[in-house]
Protein backbone atom coordinates (compact mmCIF):
# COMPACT_ATOMS: atom_id res chain seq x y z
CA UNK A 1 0.00 0.00 0.00
CA UNK A 2 1.50 3.30 -1.09
CA UNK A 3 -0.84 5.62 0.82
CA UNK A 4 -0.59 5.80 4.60
CA UNK A 5 -3.52 3.84 6.00
CA UNK A 6 -6.04 6.11 7.69
CA UNK A 7 -9.46 4.74 8.64
CA UNK A 8 -12.35 6.28 10.50
CA UNK A 9 -15.26 5.15 12.60
CA UNK A 10 -17.96 7.77 12.19
CA UNK A 11 -21.04 7.05 14.31
CA UNK A 12 -24.01 9.35 14.77
CA UNK A 13 -24.93 10.14 18.41
CA UNK A 14 -28.56 9.10 17.99
CA UNK A 15 -28.61 6.47 20.76
CA UNK A 16 -26.50 3.65 22.19
CA UNK A 17 -23.86 2.02 20.00
CA UNK A 18 -25.21 -1.25 18.55
CA UNK A 19 -22.84 -4.24 18.52
CA UNK A 20 -22.93 -4.06 14.72
CA UNK A 21 -21.37 -0.62 15.06
CA UNK A 22 -18.81 -1.98 17.52
CA UNK A 23 -17.83 -4.63 14.98
CA UNK A 24 -17.40 -1.94 12.31
CA UNK A 25 -15.16 0.02 14.70
CA UNK A 26 -13.24 -3.16 15.54
CA UNK A 27 -12.57 -4.10 11.92
CA UNK A 28 -11.40 -0.55 11.20
CA UNK A 29 -9.10 -0.69 14.20
CA UNK A 30 -7.68 -4.12 13.31
CA UNK A 31 -7.07 -3.05 9.72
CA UNK A 32 -5.33 0.17 10.79
CA UNK A 33 -3.09 -1.56 13.32
CA UNK A 34 -2.32 -4.40 10.89
CA UNK A 35 -0.99 -1.88 8.37
CA UNK A 36 0.64 0.56 10.78
CA UNK A 37 -2.09 3.13 10.16
CA UNK A 38 -4.21 5.58 12.12
CA UNK A 39 -7.69 5.14 13.61
CA UNK A 40 -9.92 8.22 13.66
CA UNK A 41 -13.16 8.67 15.61
CA UNK A 42 -15.42 11.26 13.98
CA UNK A 43 -18.80 12.10 15.47
CA UNK A 44 -21.34 12.74 12.72
CA UNK A 45 -23.89 14.85 14.58
CA UNK A 46 -25.36 16.92 11.75
CA UNK A 47 -28.82 15.35 12.18
CA UNK A 48 -30.05 17.68 14.91
CA UNK A 49 -33.52 16.09 14.89
CA UNK A 50 -32.19 12.69 16.00
CA UNK A 51 -29.42 13.84 18.36
CA UNK A 52 -29.64 12.13 21.78
CA UNK A 53 -27.87 13.66 24.81
CA UNK A 54 -25.34 11.27 26.32
CA UNK A 55 -24.94 9.16 23.18
CA UNK A 56 -21.54 10.57 22.24
CA UNK A 57 -20.11 9.90 25.72
CA UNK A 58 -21.61 6.40 25.53
CA UNK A 59 -19.86 5.72 22.20
CA UNK A 60 -16.49 6.86 23.56
CA UNK A 61 -16.82 4.81 26.76
CA UNK A 62 -17.90 1.73 24.78
CA UNK A 63 -14.83 1.85 22.56
CA UNK A 64 -12.57 2.25 25.59
CA UNK A 65 -14.17 -0.75 27.33
CA UNK A 66 -13.68 -2.82 24.17
CA UNK A 67 -10.01 -1.88 23.94
CA UNK A 68 -10.42 -0.16 20.56
CA UNK A 69 -7.77 2.55 20.57
CA UNK A 70 -8.34 5.92 18.92
CA UNK A 71 -5.45 7.95 17.47
CA UNK A 72 -7.37 11.07 16.45
CA UNK A 73 -10.80 12.14 17.59
CA UNK A 74 -13.02 14.36 19.72
CA UNK A 75 -11.02 13.52 22.86
CA UNK A 76 -7.54 13.11 21.40
CA UNK A 77 -7.58 15.98 18.93
CA UNK A 78 -5.33 15.74 15.90
CA UNK A 79 -4.16 17.51 12.75
CA UNK A 80 -7.65 17.54 11.21
CA UNK A 81 -9.63 18.80 14.21
CA UNK A 82 -12.39 19.39 14.97
CA UNK A 83 -13.65 15.81 14.77
CA UNK A 84 -17.27 16.63 15.61
CA UNK A 85 -19.20 17.56 12.47
CA UNK A 86 -21.39 20.13 14.21
CA UNK A 87 -18.17 22.07 14.89
CA UNK A 88 -17.22 21.91 11.20
CA UNK A 89 -20.50 23.30 9.85
CA UNK A 90 -18.88 26.37 8.24
CA UNK A 91 -16.81 24.08 6.01
CA UNK A 92 -19.60 22.36 4.12
CA UNK A 93 -21.50 25.21 2.45
CA UNK A 94 -18.38 26.18 0.49
CA UNK A 95 -18.19 22.69 -1.00
CA UNK A 96 -21.93 22.53 -1.72
CA UNK A 97 -21.73 25.86 -3.59
CA UNK A 98 -18.70 24.58 -5.49
CA UNK A 99 -20.82 21.73 -6.83
CA UNK A 100 -23.55 24.18 -7.89
CA UNK A 101 -21.02 26.37 -9.67
CA UNK A 102 -19.49 23.50 -11.64
CA UNK A 103 -22.85 22.03 -12.65
CA UNK A 104 -22.93 18.99 -10.36
CA UNK A 105 -25.67 20.31 -8.05
CA UNK A 106 -28.55 22.77 -8.03
CA UNK A 107 -30.85 24.75 -5.73
CA UNK A 108 -34.33 23.32 -5.14
CA UNK A 109 -37.05 25.54 -3.62
CA UNK A 110 -39.93 23.05 -3.57
CA UNK A 111 -41.75 22.67 -0.26
CA UNK A 112 -42.63 19.52 1.64
CA UNK A 113 -46.30 20.04 0.74
CA UNK A 114 -45.48 20.28 -2.96
CA UNK A 115 -43.42 17.10 -2.85
CA UNK A 116 -46.15 15.23 -0.93
CA UNK A 117 -48.71 16.27 -3.52
CA UNK A 118 -46.42 15.05 -6.29
CA UNK A 119 -45.92 11.69 -4.54
CA UNK A 120 -49.68 11.21 -4.25
CA UNK A 121 -50.09 12.04 -7.93
CA UNK A 122 -47.54 9.38 -8.87
CA UNK A 123 -49.18 6.85 -6.52
CA UNK A 124 -52.59 7.51 -8.11
CA UNK A 125 -51.06 6.42 -11.40
CA UNK A 126 -49.48 3.36 -9.81
CA UNK A 127 -45.99 4.82 -10.21
CA UNK A 128 -43.15 5.29 -7.72
CA UNK A 129 -42.02 8.86 -7.17
CA UNK A 130 -38.29 9.61 -7.37
CA UNK A 131 -36.66 13.01 -7.39
CA UNK A 132 -34.62 12.40 -10.55
CA UNK A 133 -33.66 13.81 -13.92
CA UNK A 134 -37.27 13.87 -15.06
CA UNK A 135 -38.80 15.44 -11.97
CA UNK A 136 -36.14 18.11 -11.39
CA UNK A 137 -37.09 19.83 -14.67
CA UNK A 138 -40.72 20.22 -13.51
CA UNK A 139 -40.09 21.87 -10.13
CA UNK A 140 -38.83 25.17 -8.78
CA UNK A 141 -35.10 24.56 -9.14
CA UNK A 142 -32.16 26.61 -10.33
CA UNK A 143 -32.09 24.34 -13.39
CA UNK A 144 -35.30 25.94 -14.74
CA UNK A 145 -35.70 29.25 -12.87
CA UNK A 146 -33.96 32.38 -14.18
CA UNK A 147 -30.74 33.19 -12.33
CA UNK A 148 -32.08 36.51 -11.02
CA UNK A 149 -35.14 34.78 -9.55
CA UNK A 150 -32.90 32.19 -7.86
CA UNK A 151 -30.87 35.04 -6.30
CA UNK A 152 -34.02 36.87 -5.25
CA UNK A 153 -35.48 33.81 -3.54
CA UNK A 154 -32.27 33.19 -1.63
CA UNK A 155 -31.92 36.86 -0.63
CA UNK A 156 -35.46 37.14 0.72
CA UNK A 157 -34.93 34.07 2.92
CA UNK A 158 -36.89 31.39 1.08
CA UNK A 159 -35.88 27.95 2.29
CA UNK A 160 -33.86 25.89 -0.15
CA UNK A 161 -31.81 22.75 -0.42
CA UNK A 162 -28.91 21.88 -2.67
CA UNK A 163 -29.41 18.60 -4.50
CA UNK A 164 -26.85 16.51 -6.37
CA UNK A 165 -27.49 16.50 -10.12
CA UNK A 166 -27.37 12.80 -10.85
CA UNK A 167 -26.18 12.09 -14.43
CA UNK A 168 -28.82 10.42 -16.55
CA UNK A 169 -28.31 6.95 -17.99
CA UNK A 170 -24.69 6.45 -16.98
CA UNK A 171 -23.14 3.20 -15.75
CA UNK A 172 -21.10 3.88 -12.60
CA UNK A 173 -18.36 1.30 -12.13
CA UNK A 174 -17.07 0.79 -8.60
CA UNK A 175 -14.86 -1.64 -6.70
CA UNK A 176 -15.49 -2.96 -3.21
CA UNK A 177 -12.67 -4.73 -1.36
CA UNK A 178 -15.09 -7.37 -0.05
CA UNK A 179 -17.69 -7.64 -2.83
CA UNK A 180 -15.56 -7.02 -5.89
CA UNK A 181 -16.71 -4.98 -8.90
CA UNK A 182 -20.12 -3.32 -8.74
CA UNK A 183 -22.00 -1.51 -11.52
CA UNK A 184 -25.07 0.71 -11.16
CA UNK A 185 -27.09 2.63 -13.77
CA UNK A 186 -27.67 6.20 -12.60
CA UNK A 187 -31.21 6.09 -14.01
CA UNK A 188 -32.11 4.06 -10.90
CA UNK A 189 -30.79 6.77 -8.55
CA UNK A 190 -32.35 9.98 -7.31
CA UNK A 191 -30.99 13.46 -6.66
CA UNK A 192 -30.00 13.36 -2.99
CA UNK A 193 -30.13 16.47 -0.82
CA UNK A 194 -26.60 17.63 0.08
CA UNK A 195 -27.27 20.80 2.06
CA UNK A 196 -30.31 22.40 3.78
CA UNK A 197 -30.70 26.11 4.39
CA UNK A 198 -33.26 25.47 7.14
CA UNK A 199 -30.59 24.40 9.66
CA UNK A 200 -27.48 25.46 7.71
CA UNK A 201 -26.18 21.90 7.87
CA UNK A 202 -25.11 19.34 5.28
CA UNK A 203 -26.66 15.93 4.95
CA UNK A 204 -24.66 12.78 5.65
CA UNK A 205 -23.59 12.36 2.03
CA UNK A 206 -21.87 15.73 1.60
CA UNK A 207 -20.33 15.94 5.08
CA UNK A 208 -19.08 12.38 4.88
CA UNK A 209 -17.28 12.84 1.56
CA UNK A 210 -15.83 16.24 2.43
CA UNK A 211 -14.55 15.09 5.82
CA UNK A 212 -13.10 11.84 4.49
CA UNK A 213 -11.22 13.86 1.87
CA UNK A 214 -9.98 16.54 4.27
CA UNK A 215 -8.99 13.94 6.86
CA UNK A 216 -7.08 11.97 4.20
CA UNK A 217 -9.02 8.75 4.81
CA UNK A 218 -7.49 5.93 2.76
CA UNK A 219 -10.09 3.19 3.41
CA UNK A 220 -13.78 3.45 4.22
CA UNK A 221 -14.82 0.28 6.05
CA UNK A 222 -18.51 0.47 6.90
CA UNK A 223 -21.73 -1.52 7.08
CA UNK A 224 -23.52 -3.11 4.15
CA UNK A 225 -26.44 -0.71 4.62
CA UNK A 226 -24.27 2.03 3.03
CA UNK A 227 -23.66 0.06 -0.17
CA UNK A 228 -26.60 1.74 -2.01
CA UNK A 229 -24.93 5.11 -1.29
CA UNK A 230 -21.65 4.08 -2.93
CA UNK A 231 -22.54 5.29 -6.47
CA UNK A 232 -23.41 8.75 -5.16
CA UNK A 233 -20.26 8.90 -3.07
CA UNK A 234 -18.05 7.85 -5.98
CA UNK A 235 -19.74 10.47 -8.21
CA UNK A 236 -19.17 13.12 -5.53
CA UNK A 237 -15.44 12.33 -5.58
CA UNK A 238 -15.53 12.77 -9.36
CA UNK A 239 -17.53 15.99 -9.08
CA UNK A 240 -14.99 17.50 -6.70
CA UNK A 241 -12.03 16.31 -8.79
CA UNK A 242 -10.78 14.11 -5.96
CA UNK A 243 -10.72 10.80 -7.80
CA UNK A 244 -6.96 10.39 -7.33
CA UNK A 245 -7.31 10.47 -3.54
CA UNK A 246 -10.64 8.66 -3.30
CA UNK A 247 -10.52 6.04 -0.52
CA UNK A 248 -10.98 2.35 -1.16
CA UNK A 249 -14.32 0.99 0.04
CA UNK A 250 -15.23 -2.16 1.97
CA UNK A 251 -18.82 -2.89 2.98
CA UNK A 252 -19.18 -5.32 5.87
CA UNK A 253 -21.89 -8.01 6.03
CA UNK A 254 -24.88 -7.54 8.31
CA UNK A 255 -25.19 -9.05 11.76
CA UNK A 256 -28.31 -11.20 11.50
CA UNK A 257 -30.93 -12.22 14.05
CA UNK A 258 -30.35 -15.52 15.89
CA UNK A 259 -33.08 -16.97 13.68
CA UNK A 260 -31.01 -15.98 10.65
CA UNK A 261 -33.54 -13.73 8.92
CA UNK A 262 -33.01 -9.99 8.91
CA UNK A 263 -30.73 -7.54 10.65
CA UNK A 264 -30.13 -7.95 14.40
CA UNK A 265 -32.12 -5.29 16.24
CA UNK A 266 -32.60 -4.06 19.79
CA UNK A 267 -36.02 -5.70 19.81
CA UNK A 268 -34.42 -9.10 19.19
CA UNK A 269 -32.39 -8.67 22.36
CA UNK A 270 -35.45 -7.56 24.33
CA UNK A 271 -37.46 -10.57 23.14
CA UNK A 272 -34.74 -13.20 23.58
CA UNK A 273 -33.01 -11.85 26.68
CA UNK A 274 -29.52 -10.93 25.46
CA UNK A 275 -27.78 -7.56 25.06
CA UNK A 276 -27.28 -5.89 21.70
CA UNK A 277 -25.28 -2.99 23.16
CA UNK A 278 -21.79 -3.09 24.73
CA UNK A 279 -22.76 -1.12 27.87
CA UNK A 280 -25.93 -0.51 29.85
CA UNK A 281 -27.89 2.39 28.39
CA UNK A 282 -30.46 4.72 29.87
CA UNK A 283 -32.01 7.24 27.54
CA UNK A 284 -32.93 10.79 28.57
CA UNK A 285 -36.54 9.62 28.75
CA UNK A 286 -35.66 6.76 31.12
CA UNK A 287 -35.69 3.88 28.63
CA UNK A 288 -33.03 1.29 29.50
CA UNK A 289 -31.21 -1.46 27.65
CA UNK A 290 -28.87 -4.22 28.81
CA UNK A 291 -25.14 -4.06 28.10
CA UNK A 292 -22.50 -6.78 27.82
CA UNK A 293 -20.32 -5.15 30.47
CA UNK A 294 -23.03 -4.99 33.13
CA UNK A 295 -24.38 -8.42 32.18
CA UNK A 296 -21.07 -9.98 33.20
CA UNK A 297 -19.01 -10.30 30.03
CA UNK A 298 -15.27 -9.74 29.77
CA UNK A 299 -14.39 -7.17 27.08
CA UNK A 300 -11.79 -9.50 25.56
CA UNK A 301 -14.36 -12.32 25.28
CA UNK A 302 -16.91 -9.95 23.75
CA UNK A 303 -14.36 -8.70 21.19
CA UNK A 304 -13.15 -12.23 20.37
CA UNK A 305 -16.74 -13.35 19.73
CA UNK A 306 -17.57 -10.25 17.69
CA UNK A 307 -14.44 -10.48 15.51
CA UNK A 308 -15.51 -13.93 14.28
CA UNK A 309 -18.96 -12.73 13.22
CA UNK A 310 -18.19 -12.05 9.57
CA UNK A 311 -14.44 -12.73 9.51
CA UNK A 312 -12.73 -16.09 9.23
CA UNK A 313 -9.03 -16.43 10.18
CA UNK A 314 -8.64 -19.38 7.82
CA UNK A 315 -7.44 -21.64 10.66
CA UNK A 316 -8.99 -23.68 13.45
CA UNK A 317 -8.01 -21.05 16.04
CA UNK A 318 -10.98 -19.73 18.06
CA UNK A 319 -9.38 -17.73 20.85
CA UNK A 320 -7.52 -14.53 19.99
CA UNK A 321 -5.92 -11.78 21.98
CA UNK A 322 -6.35 -8.33 20.46
CA UNK A 323 -2.77 -8.50 19.18
CA UNK A 324 -3.43 -11.88 17.58
CA UNK A 325 -6.52 -10.43 15.89
CA UNK A 326 -4.43 -7.56 14.57
CA UNK A 327 -1.77 -9.95 13.26
CA UNK A 328 -4.35 -12.21 11.57
CA UNK A 329 -6.94 -9.74 10.25
CA UNK A 330 -7.49 -9.10 6.55
CA UNK A 331 -10.44 -7.77 4.58
CA UNK A 332 -9.95 -10.63 2.10
CA UNK A 333 -11.28 -13.03 4.73
CA UNK A 334 -14.38 -10.98 5.55
CA UNK A 335 -17.53 -12.71 4.33
CA UNK A 336 -19.95 -11.22 1.81
CA UNK A 337 -22.96 -12.85 3.46
CA UNK A 338 -24.54 -11.91 6.77
CA UNK A 339 -23.33 -13.45 10.03
CA UNK A 340 -25.93 -14.95 12.37
CA UNK A 341 -25.56 -13.81 15.96
CA UNK A 342 -25.75 -16.64 18.51
CA UNK A 343 -26.38 -15.59 22.12
CA UNK A 344 -25.38 -19.04 23.44
CA UNK A 345 -22.07 -18.79 21.60
CA UNK A 346 -21.43 -15.41 23.21
CA UNK A 347 -22.00 -16.91 26.66
CA UNK A 348 -19.81 -19.89 25.77
CA UNK A 349 -16.96 -17.61 24.72
CA UNK A 350 -17.22 -15.73 28.00
CA UNK A 351 -17.21 -18.98 29.98
CA UNK A 352 -13.99 -20.07 28.26
CA UNK A 353 -12.34 -16.79 29.19
CA UNK A 354 -13.66 -17.15 32.74
CA UNK A 355 -12.08 -20.60 33.09
CA UNK A 356 -8.72 -19.25 31.93
CA UNK A 357 -8.61 -16.39 34.43
CA UNK A 358 -6.24 -16.48 37.41
CA UNK A 359 -7.57 -15.85 40.89
CA UNK A 360 -5.94 -12.41 40.84
CA UNK A 361 -7.69 -11.50 37.57
CA UNK A 362 -11.02 -12.72 38.91
CA UNK A 363 -10.59 -10.69 42.08
CA UNK A 364 -10.60 -7.50 40.00
CA UNK A 365 -14.08 -8.20 38.60
CA UNK A 366 -15.49 -9.88 41.71
CA UNK A 367 -14.55 -7.26 44.30
CA UNK A 368 -17.10 -4.68 43.06
CA UNK A 369 -19.82 -7.36 43.18
CA UNK A 370 -18.87 -8.31 46.73
CA UNK A 371 -18.92 -4.68 47.83
CA UNK A 372 -22.41 -4.29 46.35
CA UNK A 373 -23.46 -7.04 48.79
CA UNK A 374 -21.70 -5.41 51.73
CA UNK A 375 -18.76 -7.83 51.76
CA UNK A 376 -15.30 -6.41 52.46
CA UNK A 377 -12.49 -8.94 51.99
CA UNK A 378 -8.96 -8.96 50.62
CA UNK A 379 -8.28 -9.47 46.92
CA UNK A 380 -6.77 -12.84 47.80
CA UNK A 381 -9.98 -14.02 49.47
CA UNK A 382 -12.19 -12.65 46.68
CA UNK A 383 -10.03 -14.27 44.01
CA UNK A 384 -9.92 -17.60 45.81
CA UNK A 385 -13.73 -17.75 46.10
CA UNK A 386 -14.19 -16.93 42.42
CA UNK A 387 -11.40 -19.33 41.42
CA UNK A 388 -13.02 -22.26 43.21
CA UNK A 389 -16.26 -21.81 41.27
CA UNK A 390 -15.08 -20.35 37.94
CA UNK A 391 -15.55 -23.64 36.08
CA UNK A 392 -19.29 -23.43 36.81
CA UNK A 393 -19.68 -19.77 35.85
CA UNK A 394 -20.38 -18.31 32.42
CA UNK A 395 -20.68 -14.64 33.40
CA UNK A 396 -19.14 -12.60 36.19
CA UNK A 397 -22.70 -11.94 37.38
CA UNK A 398 -22.97 -15.68 38.12
CA UNK A 399 -20.24 -15.51 40.75
CA UNK A 400 -22.28 -14.15 43.66
CA UNK A 401 -24.96 -16.82 43.41
CA UNK A 402 -22.26 -19.48 43.12
CA UNK A 403 -20.16 -18.29 46.07
CA UNK A 404 -22.39 -16.21 48.38
CA UNK A 405 -22.34 -18.95 51.08
CA UNK A 406 -18.58 -18.49 51.39
CA UNK A 407 -19.29 -15.11 52.93
CA UNK A 408 -22.79 -15.36 54.41
CA UNK A 409 -23.94 -18.29 56.57
CA UNK A 410 -27.27 -19.84 55.59
CA UNK A 411 -30.28 -18.80 57.66
CA UNK A 412 -32.76 -20.76 55.57
CA UNK A 413 -32.38 -24.27 54.20
CA UNK A 414 -33.48 -25.70 50.88
CA UNK A 415 -36.67 -27.63 51.51
CA UNK A 416 -35.84 -30.51 49.18
CA UNK A 417 -32.47 -31.07 50.87
CA UNK A 418 -34.02 -30.85 54.32
CA UNK A 419 -36.58 -33.55 53.50
CA UNK A 420 -33.87 -35.74 52.02
CA UNK A 421 -31.05 -35.42 54.55
CA UNK A 422 -32.28 -33.85 57.80
CA UNK A 423 -33.94 -36.96 59.12
CA UNK A 424 -33.25 -40.28 60.83
CA UNK A 425 -29.81 -40.51 62.41
CA UNK A 426 -28.33 -37.74 60.24
CA UNK A 427 -28.68 -34.98 62.86
CA UNK A 428 -26.80 -37.17 65.38
CA UNK A 429 -24.16 -38.05 62.80
CA UNK A 430 -23.67 -34.31 62.15
CA UNK A 431 -23.28 -33.77 65.89
CA UNK A 432 -20.56 -36.45 65.96
CA UNK A 433 -18.89 -34.92 62.90
CA UNK A 434 -18.80 -31.59 64.69
CA UNK A 435 -16.67 -33.17 67.40
CA UNK A 436 -14.33 -34.65 64.78
CA UNK A 437 -13.91 -31.26 63.07
CA UNK A 438 -13.33 -29.49 66.37
CA UNK A 439 -10.40 -31.81 67.07
CA UNK A 440 -8.61 -31.03 63.79
CA UNK A 441 -5.77 -28.50 64.06
CA UNK A 442 -4.63 -28.49 60.43
CA UNK A 443 -7.82 -27.40 58.64
CA UNK A 444 -6.44 -27.61 55.10
CA UNK A 445 -8.80 -29.40 52.75
CA UNK A 446 -6.38 -32.30 52.24
CA UNK A 447 -5.89 -32.99 55.95
CA UNK A 448 -9.56 -32.46 56.84
CA UNK A 449 -10.59 -34.88 54.09
CA UNK A 450 -8.15 -37.49 55.33
CA UNK A 451 -9.37 -37.29 58.95
CA UNK A 452 -13.09 -37.18 58.13
CA UNK A 453 -12.93 -40.03 55.60
CA UNK A 454 -11.09 -42.22 58.12
CA UNK A 455 -13.80 -41.47 60.69
CA UNK A 456 -16.62 -42.25 58.20
CA UNK A 457 -14.99 -45.55 57.28
CA UNK A 458 -14.45 -46.45 60.92
CA UNK A 459 -18.09 -45.70 61.79
CA UNK A 460 -19.47 -47.40 58.67
CA UNK A 461 -21.50 -44.38 57.63
CA UNK A 462 -22.44 -43.68 54.01
CA UNK A 463 -20.19 -41.07 52.39
CA UNK A 464 -23.08 -39.31 50.62
CA UNK A 465 -25.15 -39.40 53.80
CA UNK A 466 -22.48 -37.55 55.78
CA UNK A 467 -21.32 -35.12 53.07
CA UNK A 468 -24.80 -34.03 52.04
CA UNK A 469 -25.82 -33.43 55.63
CA UNK A 470 -22.69 -31.35 56.14
CA UNK A 471 -23.44 -29.46 52.90
CA UNK A 472 -26.91 -28.63 54.24
CA UNK A 473 -25.31 -27.12 57.36
CA UNK A 474 -22.57 -25.15 55.63
CA UNK A 475 -24.24 -24.14 52.36
CA UNK A 476 -27.95 -24.46 53.09
CA UNK A 477 -28.65 -26.05 49.71
CA UNK A 478 -27.58 -28.87 47.44
CA UNK A 479 -25.05 -26.82 45.49
CA UNK A 480 -21.45 -25.72 45.72
CA UNK A 481 -18.00 -27.23 45.21
CA UNK A 482 -16.41 -30.13 47.08
CA UNK A 483 -17.13 -29.85 50.79
CA UNK A 484 -13.48 -29.60 51.74
CA UNK A 485 -13.10 -26.52 49.55
CA UNK A 486 -15.89 -25.01 51.65
CA UNK A 487 -14.48 -26.11 55.02
CA UNK A 488 -11.02 -24.76 54.21
CA UNK A 489 -12.38 -21.47 52.88
CA UNK A 490 -14.68 -20.57 55.76
CA UNK A 491 -12.39 -22.05 58.44
CA UNK A 492 -12.92 -24.25 61.49
CA UNK A 493 -14.76 -21.82 63.77
CA UNK A 494 -17.25 -20.84 61.06
CA UNK A 495 -17.86 -24.53 60.22
CA UNK A 496 -18.66 -25.27 63.85
CA UNK A 497 -20.88 -22.20 64.16
CA UNK A 498 -22.93 -23.16 61.08
CA UNK A 499 -23.33 -26.74 62.28
CA UNK A 500 -24.47 -25.48 65.69
CA UNK A 501 -27.00 -23.18 64.03
CA UNK A 502 -28.55 -26.01 62.03
CA UNK A 503 -28.70 -28.31 65.08
CA UNK A 504 -30.28 -25.62 67.19
CA UNK A 505 -32.83 -24.18 64.77
CA UNK A 506 -34.08 -26.87 62.40
CA UNK A 507 -36.37 -29.66 63.53
CA UNK A 508 -35.58 -32.97 61.75
CA UNK A 509 -38.03 -34.09 59.07
CA UNK A 510 -40.48 -36.80 60.04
Amino acid sequence: MTRPVRVRFAPSPTGPLHIGGVRTALYNYLFARRHGGRMILRIEDTDSQRFVPGAEAYIIESLKWCGIGIDEGVEQGGPHAPYRQSERREIYLKYALQLVENGWAYYAFDTADELNALRKEYESRGETFAYNATVREQLATSLVLPADEVRARIERGDQWVIRFKMPAGEIVKMHDLIRGDVEVNTSTLDDKVLYKSADALPTYHLANIVDDHLMEISHVIRGEEWLPSLPLHCLLYRAFGWEDTQPEFAHLPLLLKPTGGGKLSKRDGDKMGFPVFPLFWQSPTGETAHGYREDGYFPEAFINMLALLGWNPGTEQEFFTMQELIDSFSLERVSKSGARFQPDKARWFNAQYMHRKTDAELAVVYQPILREHGIEVSDEVAGKAAGIMKERAQLTTDLWDLTSYFFIAPTEYEEKQVRKYWKGQNPEILRELRGVLEGIDDFSKEHTEEVVHAWIEQKGYGMGQVMNTLRLALVGAGKGPGMYDVTEFIGKQECLRRIDHLLATLKPAE
